[in-house]
């Protein structure tokens, strides 16, 4: 007698015991033009200070909901630990994936305007937490402008490292004031980012990389770190190589200009 019963395969099975891994994004879903602009209308939600900000959305085992809500059936506490390295225009997340296990107990944010490049970052984040349970909870992403609202989401000295990893040149000369590094813009990252915090930039134009230079050169609340004293930077060698796009340079044999400023202590 034929058996009429559905065959259940070890793929269904596994699914249905919570047991398959997550599958990761694919990159080629989530393609869109490579710089958006910054001046904009991108209806953006936004707290209208630190204090509003609900951190438990991106962070749901280090901070429970504004409201009050349980997780999952349980009541969530704040871990007391706040966001302190701040991925700046972080792409498609490599900074922060690979940051996440060399700083596991630091809480790491990437901010990203592209709408399906966020997405993919975030999907990418909650499959790496499915399949690696107690891991990269402590990374997330946010879609917003870090041009415009950065104050809103972090508190004064809060970060103690943000990264600018190869930003948008904006050749043209009237494009330079939507450069990533200004006078006026360096001035609000002094406020978020405490003394002794790091500033990292690279680029592969020589061009940006010395605008960035001079301008972090003439503020008077950052210092360059000797390279020297870099080779004893975790973060360095991921600066130079975890993202797309320095690892597109590094298949080009292409050049990378790394400069990084100490926030000193203006008090």
């Amino acid at each position: 007698m034929q058996n009429d019963m559905p065959k259940i395969t070890g793929e269904k099975r596994q699914a249905e015991e919570g047991q398959m891994e997550a599958r990761l994004p694919q990159k080629k879903y989530f393609r869109q033009r490579a710089h958006a602009n910054v001046f904009s209308d991108h209806h953006l939600d936004y707290p209208i200070s630190p204090a509003h900000m609900d951190w438990s959305k991106n962070f749901p085992n280090h901070f429970a909901p504004k409201e009050g809500a349980a997780v999952d059936g349980a009541v969530v506490k704040d871990s007391g630990k706040k966001v302190e390295f701040a991925d700046i225009g972080c792409g498609y997340g490599g900074l922060l994936v690979a940051l996440s296990t060399v700083f596991p107990e630091t809480l790491m944010l990437g901010m990203e305007i592209r709408v399906k490049v966020e997405e993919y970052v975030n999907q990418k984040i909650l499959a790496l937490r499915k399949n690696h349970p107690g891991s990269y909870d402590n990374i997330s992403i946010l879609r917003m402008n870090a041009m415009k609202f950065l104050p809103n989401f972090f508190e004064k000295h809060q970060l103690s490292k943000m990264f600018f990893l190869f930003p948008d040149p904006h050749f043209k000369k009237r494009k330079h004031k939507a450069r990533i590094i200004t006078p006026t813009l360096l001035s609000e990252y002094a406020y978020v980012l405490r003394p002794g915090g790091i500033i990292y930039t690279i680029s592969d134009v020589k061009d940006l990389h010395l605008w960035m230079v001079k301008h972090l050169d003439a503020h008077p609340l950052f210092v360059r770190i000797p390279d020297e004293e870099l080779a004893d930077d975790p973060a360095v060698e991921h600066v130079r190589n975890a993202t797309e796009e320095g690892q597109k340079v590094e298949r080009n044999k292409g050049d990378k200009y790394l400069a990084c400023y100490r926030r000193i202590n203006d008090e």
